[in-house]
């Protein structure tokens, strides 16, 4: 019978109940080949998504401008410049400038005197937000809670001319601080024209202003944190303390070393404006570092190639720094900037 388009196969043979095994397909020696991905182009993304890159384009543009054009100037720390000649300089001098800046006598001062603020400054600074938000945390009345994330805040919101106003203000020899020292029976204390007392009225000004901003970043950290671990470590028995040891510091850990990371990349810097508004000739001694002895050369004595080279110095320990934190941050906890 011939087999037509429209024909019927015939049944299959009965093999007793047992089906047949099935057969192997041989390999025809030609792997199927991978579908390929298909790479777009920056031109089609940027004809596709154009809208997109049009709400960056000012920033990036104003980035270029201010940020990185401004960076090909700093040729003249190894060059010699002089205002009305060649604006990247006339001679090059190589590290004259930065051999002029580490010889000079009071290198030494300021940048010991950098590296101890930078050092109390983060010391004090940086845990006092965790431990800020870990309580409350802990507290069950939220509006007791807002109250004291309002307080704690608003100094983030002022001026560092307001705050250095205020903070001069206080500790003068007729302020409420000297104010309360005569009425426990003490002497005023001229607490401006002592080194010995900068570094504690500088560190104390900066807690009270930035510790609520860092408070609220690991609040909003916090709340990332499944309710379910909590509960699941109640019923094992874990205490408060154990449930914030072994849950909610862990869980927290990404966004403390991520700002740990930035404030290290600060370090360096130290605050220039609060510095300079607090400092006077007669606490040099102590409250002169790297940024406001290079404002004085730099900028106010126009020395502009040795204010460049001294600039350059402190970022690239700033980098270094940076890049240090941020290498120990990614292989002894899994967590970096990039």
């Amino acid at each position: 019978m011939a087999h037509g388009a429209g024909a019927l196969t015939a049944p299959p043979a009965d093999t007793g109940g047992e089906l047949a095994p099935p057969t192997e397909s041989r390999p025809s020696g030609k792997e199927p080949r991978r579908a390929r991905r298909h790479r777009v182009t920056w031109r089609q993304a940027l004809r596709k998504d154009w809208r997109l890159y049009t709400f960056i384009a000012l920033p990036v543009l104003f980035f270029l401008v201010f940020k990185y054009a401004p960076m090909v100037g700093n040729v003249i720390a190894f060059r010699r410049f002089r205002p009305g000649g060649n604006p990247l300089g006339d001679e090059w001098v190589g590290l004259y400038y930065f051999e002029m800046f580490i010889n000079n006598q009071q290198f030494w001062t300021v940048f010991w005197n950098t590296v101890i603020l930078g050092l109390l400054t983060l010391a004090i600074c940086f845990p006092l937000p965790i431990v800020l938000a870990l309580m409350l945390n802990e507290l069950r009345s939220r509006r007791f809670k807002k109250i004291v994330q309002t307080i704690s805040y608003l100094p983030h919101f002022m001026s560092i001319v307001i705050v250095a106003g205020l903070v001069l203000q206080l500790t003068s020899v007729n302020g409420t601080v000297n104010q309360l020292v005569t009425a426990f029976g003490g002497d005023p204390i001229s607490f401006m024209q002592q080194p010995e007392w900068f570094r504690t009225i500088y560190v104390s000004s900066e807690v009270w202003q930035t510790v609520g901003w860092g408070t609220i970043l690991y609040l909003a950290a916090l709340t990332t944190i499944d309710d379910q671990l909590y509960e699941a470590s109640r019923i094992d028995g874990a205490n408060r303390w154990q449930q914030t040891w072994h849950i909610t510091l862990p869980g927290i850990r990404p966004t403390m070393m991520v700002l740990l990371i930035l404030n290290i990349g600060t370090f360096m810097a130290v605050g220039f404006e609060k510095v300079l508004l607090l400092q006077n000739p007669l606490i040099y001694s102590t409250a002169d570092v790297i940024s406001t002895y290079l404002y004085r050369v730099g900028i106010q004595s126009a020395q502009f190639s040795y204010g460049t080279a001294i600039g350059l110095f402190e970022a690239v320990i700033g980098l270094t720094l940076v890049l240090t934190a941020n290498y120990a941050s990614r292989r002894m906890v899994g967590a970096s900037l990039w």
